[in-house]
């Protein structure tokens, strides 16, 4: 492992992606040649067949899913997540980004830490305790990080108290996009007008920036009011049927602040 005194996550990792998931695609075989006897209304049929595919979701800006060479797939990938709970139905999925989100994490010594994973020094943002806690209670909140599992998954452990987090996604559930790790809430199997993503990186969300509630990064300000800002939010947001027109409102009153400060 790298030791050097980097940030756990939202950096370049060459010697991880290098080792990553790589196959070769295999060649395609040329088809034989074919009987002239066919017909050439069953040669029609066939063309037509061949050039017809499914309606796009709607809010859907995420291409076709992209393997991490660059390759597409042809195999329609499996929803993300389990099927909803019974107790759960008609709740809002909450996908939560961990690193400058919740938590600061680096291999240099952090003074005073909030805890220590393996190797890691993890320092907690402000009112995090609270937000995730009010979270889980209202919310099917999912934990998901372009971090590697083995990172994120004993942080995640002892971030999350209450069990707040329903199912964590890492970096292998990401789509690998233009040099970013992108998280396509398309494939989560959730209705994308159920679905918010809190992320203070916009690259995360590139493809669904209608479902997303932005955060500033946070790296060590003690001072820190957000997430305990943001409840108020979310509570009024548990209630409502469609998430689009609510979060409109907040991104254009976020804007708004930006300018004027």
């Amino acid at each position: 492992m790298d030791r050097s005194p980097s940030v756990i996550t939202q950096v370049t990792r060459d010697e991880e992606d290098n080792a990553a998931r790589r196959e070769d695609a295999a060649p395609e075989v040329s088809p034989s040649r074919k009987h002239r006897g066919r017909g050439l209304l069953r040669s029609l049929f066939c063309c037509l067949c061949s050039r017809e595919s499914e309606p796009r979701p709607l809010k859907n800006n995420a291409p076709l899913l992209v393997e991490e060479n660059g390759s597409l797939s042809k195999v329609p990938a499996k929803p993300l997540l389990p099927q909803l709970k019974l107790n759960d139905a008609g709740k809002i999925c909450v996908v939560i980004d961990l690193d400058e989100t919740l938590v600061h994490s680096s291999f240099k010594i952090l003074t005073p830490a909030s805890f220590m994973s393996p190797q890691v020094y993890v320092l907690k943002r402000p009112h995090v305790d609270e937000f995730l806690r009010r979270m889980g209670e209202m919310f099917e909140c999912v934990l998901f990080t372009a971090s590697l599992a083995k990172y994120a998954d004993p942080v995640s452990d002892l971030l999350d108290k209450w069990g707040a987090f329903q199912s964590r996604l890492f970096r292998e559930s990401c789509v690998f996009h233009k040099g970013n790790y992108v998280k396509d809430l398309s494939r989560l199997g959730r209705d994308l007008n159920k679905v918010i993503i809190i992320d203070n990186s916009p690259a995360s969300y590139i493809f669904h920036p209608e479902n997303a509630v932005p955060v500033a990064s946070w790296f060590d300000d003690m001072s820190d009011t957000e997430l305990l800002d943001l409840i108020p939010f979310f509570e009024r947001l548990s209630k409502v049927d469609d998430i689009y027109d609510v979060l409109q409102q907040q991104q254009q009153q976020q804007q708004q602040q930006r300018t004027s400060s």
